[in-house]
């Protein structure tokens, strides 16, 4: 009797390889003292789903004598235990069941964790990153093209991991939960999911080794080495003024400015007088620049004059060759009259 107190109570190699015992009815014939009730908000768009599912919901939380309200005007959904409940626990799990619910999980996979050997976990990704650019594409990055990165967690860990506004909500056995966490928060600390994807996959091929129980297996896991990748420098750059022990002199008040230019000891009248005189010339000055604005549109612009020969008055022909000339035509007109 000893040897198997022991043997029970002693050291475990592999506590996920446990089996925990069912809880039955026999267990707790007396039932439960208090009626304990939680409820949860869930968004607009859930609603025609949530109609269409519900008579599903109410008839697997009867089996565990559990009732569930679903209140459309304020938006919740409402889980309770009754008089025939005997699991102390179940109600946890209808409210993680509603949670699953409300964050947009479909039925089929939310009405999981109703077993004891699954649960869930929704894991919060806003707090990581400040930078919404960041953080979409990291978001991204979880899910992968097309969604393979995703199914990938999913078939390692054995979950059913959903990725949803500001939140990962995660279905399936407690070790894949831990493992999906850890995945999750890592991407969000940039760093790729497919490290973590290829640490999975080699535990698991090593687990098969049994040489390999009592060794480390660090030598055979990829280590993620964070590079400094040089970040965009700011275009305008502050320039620092030459240090000096003095402290800068102190502005003058508005007091010590009138006193200086005199306007303190004018009247009221004649402080609004100056006040309208200078809005005035504000004025004026502003509707010289505006109508020169307008000018420019009406302003031809010059125009590029080709440079032109210079005309000389003084004739470029000579009057006295031009003379020879016709001299000379005439008289050949006249041999060939007389021949």
């Amino acid at each position: 009797m000893e040897d198997q107190t022991t043997a029970e109570t002693g050291p475990v190699d592999n506590a996920w390889a446990i089996k925990i015992p069912k809880f039955t009815p026999e267990d707790n014939p007396h039932g439960l003292l208090e009626e304990s009730k939680f409820a949860t908000l869930f968004p607009k768009y859930r609603e025609q789903y949530l109609k269409e599912c519900w008579p599903l919901v109410q008839k697997v939380l009867k089996e565990h004598h559990i009732i569930a309200e679903l209140d459309l005007i304020e938006g919740s959904l409402t889980v309770k235990t009754t008089k025939k409940t005997w699991d102390p626990y179940i109600i946890i799990k209808a409210r993680d069941f509603m949670k699953l619910l409300s964050r947009s999980v479909p039925f089929e996979q939310a009405s999981r964790v109703l077993d004891d050997e699954i649960g869930c976990d929704i894991i919060k990704i806003n707090s990581f990153v400040r930078k919404k650019e960041t953080f979409l594409k990291r978001r991204q990055r979880l899910i992968g093209p097309n969604g393979v990165t995703l199914k990938s967690i999913e078939l390692l860990t054995e979950c059913y991991v959903l990725v949803q506004g500001n939140t990962v909500s995660a279905v399936g056995p407690y070790k894949g939960l831990i493992q999906v966490r850890r995945i999750v928060e890592d991407t969000m600390k940039n760093i790729h999911p497919m490290y973590n994807i290829k640490s999975l996959m080699i535990k698991r091929e090593l687990m098969k080794d049994p040489r390999l129980k009592n060794e480390s297996w660090d030598r055979f896991l990829p280590t993620f080495k964070s590079k400094n990748v040089p970040r965009k420098q700011p275009k305008q750059t502050v320039k620092k003024k030459p240090y000096t022990p003095f402290p800068p002199p102190q502005p003058e008040s508005k007091i010590d400015q009138q006193l200086a230019s005199g306007e303190y000891f004018l009247k009221d009248e004649q402080k609004r007088a100056k006040r309208r005189h200078e809005k005035e010339e504000k004025q004026l000055q502003n509707k010289k620049v505006r109508e020169e604005k307008r000018k420019k549109d009406y302003i031809p612009p010059q125009e590029k004059v080709k440079d032109s020969v210079p005309v000389s008055n003084e004739p470029t022909v000579d009057i006295n060759k031009f003379k020879a000339k016709m001299k000379k035509a005439s008289k050949q007109q006249k041999l060939v009259t007389k021949s």
